[in-house]
C-alpha cells in the first residue's frame, strides 16, 4: 500500500499500533513492525533506563522503523523523551503536551513526530509546532478519545491541517480501516484490536472478557482517571467512576509510581509539579480556536484541569487510576483493576496472531475498494 503515512514512516501498511501501558511492550510492538505496521512503545510506566532497554530490545527483535510515545502531561514522559531523541528512534508519538522543542530535535536527525490531538484547536497547535503527522482519537476509542466520533473528528481535522492524519478509534478490520481512509486519513491505529493477539501480554483474563463482551459494555467518563476515559464495563470500573477522586487512594497509589519510575516519592512529586507547570507554560494557542463562525471554543480542559487547588486533586486521581488500569492489564484482576477498552471489543471475535490480522484487515480493505468501484461502474 502506498499513503503518506507509509511514505513518511517507511513502512508497508498505513497500520499503528498506539503507545498502551503495560501493553505496547517491545515484543508486541516488534510484532507489529514485523507484519509491516508500525508500533509504538509505551513509556508511561518506564524510568529512563528501562526505556532505553525497551528501545534496544525493540532492535534486537526488528530492523524495520518503530517509534515511541510520550504522554508529556505525565512524570517522567519528557526525560523519557530525551532517550528516544538519544537512541534515535524513527518515530516520536507525542500526546497531552505541545512539545516544540522535542520535535526540533528529532527533526535534527531526520526522525518524524506525530502528536495525538482529539481536537481541531489541538491539531492546529501540533501542526504550527511542526508536528509531521496527527494521530487522531475518536470517542469511540479506548482510554483517552475524543468526545466527538471518529466519523466526525476525522474529515473535521483533515480538512483544517495540510499534515497527514492518522485515525483511531472505532477500527478493528478492513471495514473500518476503509471508512476511515474514504474520510480523509491516510492510516489507521488499532489499539484493542492489536492488544487482542497471541503477542500481547494483555493477562488471558482480561482478553477473555473482552471477546465477551459487546459494543455497549464499556463507560465513558471523566470521573476514572481525571480525562475522559473509556474503559471496560465492569463491577470495579462502575465502582471506581463511582466513587471519583479519592485523595488518599491516590497518595496511597503515586508511591507505585515512584517506585515503578525509579524514582523516589519526593522526586516524583517535583517532577508532577514541574511538569504541569510545563503543560500550562506551553498550553497550545490553539486551545481556544475560531471556529467557522468566528466564536470561540471554551478554554482547553486539560488546561484547566492543572491549575489551582484542583491540580493535587486531579494529579492524585489518575496515580489511582495507573494502578488499577496495572491489575486488570497484568494481572487480569478485573475484581479490583480497570481495563481500557474500546467499543470495537464488540466486533471482535478471534484471538489471531499480529500478522493474521494486519494480513486480514488489509485484504479485507482492498476487497472492499474493489467492491465499491464495481458499485461505481
Amino acid at each position: 500500500m502506498k499513503t503518506k503515512i507509509t511514505e513518511l514512516f517507511g513502512i508497508k501498511y498505513p497500520i499503528i499500533l498506539p503507545g498502551m501501558s503495560w501493553i505496547s511492550v517491545p515484543e508486541l510492538v516488534a510484532a507489529v513492525c514485523n507484519a509491516g505496521g508500525i508500533g509504538y512503545l509505551a513509556t508511561g510506566p518506564l524510568s529512563p533506563e528501562k526505556t532505553r532497554k525497551a528501545i534496544r530490545r525493540i532492535r534486537e527483535l526488528t530492523d524495520k522503523p518503530f517509534g515511541v510515545g510520550a504522554t508529556l502531561l505525565m512524570p517522567g514522559a519528557y526525560e523519557n523523551a530525551m532517550v528516544a531523541i538519544e537512541e534515535k528512534v524513527p518515530v516520536l508519538n507525542i500526546s497531552l503536551g505541545k512539545g516544540e522543542n522535542l520535535i526540533k530535535k528529532v527533526h535534527e536527525y531526520n526522525g518524524k513526530v506525530i502528536t495525538t490531538v482529539t481536537t481541531v484547536g489541538h491539531a492546529l497547535a501540533a501542526e504550527k509546532a511542526g508536528a509531521d503527522a496527527l494521530q487522531v482519537t475518536g470517542y469511540e476509542a479506548a482510554a483517552h478519545g475524543s468526545q466527538i466520533t471518529t466519523l466526525v473528528l476525522i474529515p473535521a481535522i483533515v480538512d483544517a491541517v495540510k499534515i497527514p492524519v492518522v485515525a483511531i478509534g472505532g477500527i478493528a478490520d478492513g471495514r473500518g480501516m476503509a471508512a476511515a481512509m474514504a474520510l480523509g486519513a491516510e492510516g489507521v491505529g488499532m489499539g484493542t484490536r492489536l492488544s487482542i493477539t497471541k503477542e500481547s501480554p494483555v493477562h488471558d483474563l482480561s482478553m477473555k472478557k473482552q471477546l465477551e463482551c459487546g459494543i455497549e459494555d464499556t463507560i465513558y467518563s471523566n470521573r476514572f482517571d481525571a480525562l475522559y476515559c473509556r474503559v471496560l464495563k465492569t463491577p470495579s470500573a462502575e465502582k471506581a467512576i463511582k466513587q471519583g477522586r479519592n485523595l488518599t487512594k491516590g497518595l496511597a497509589a503515586s508511591f507505585a509510581i515512584a517506585k515503578s519510575l525509579d524514582l523516589s516519592w519526593m522526586k516524583l512529586a517535583t517532577s508532577i509539579l514541574s511538569g504541569s507547570k510545563s503543560e500550562k507554560s506551553e498550553k497550545p494557542k490553539g486551545s481556544r480556536p475560531e471556529t467557522s463562525s468566528g466564536k470561540k471554543q471554551k478554554k482547553s480542559f486539560i488546561s484547566k484541569m492543572f491549575k489551582g487547588p484542583e491540580m493535587g486533586m486531579n494529579l492524585a486521581h489518575m496515580a489511582q487510576a495507573y494502578v488499577a488500569i496495572q491489575k486488570a492489564t497484568e494481572n487480569g484482576d478485573l475484581e479490583k483493576g480497570v481495563y481500557l477498552s474500546g467499543q470495537v471489543q464488540g466486533i471482535i471475535h478471534d484471538i489471531l496472531t499480529v500478522a493474521e490480522v494486519i494480513n486480514r484487515t488489509v485484504e479485507e480493505f482492498i476487497k472492499i475498494q474493489k467492491d465499491m468501484a464495481k458499485k461505481i461502474d
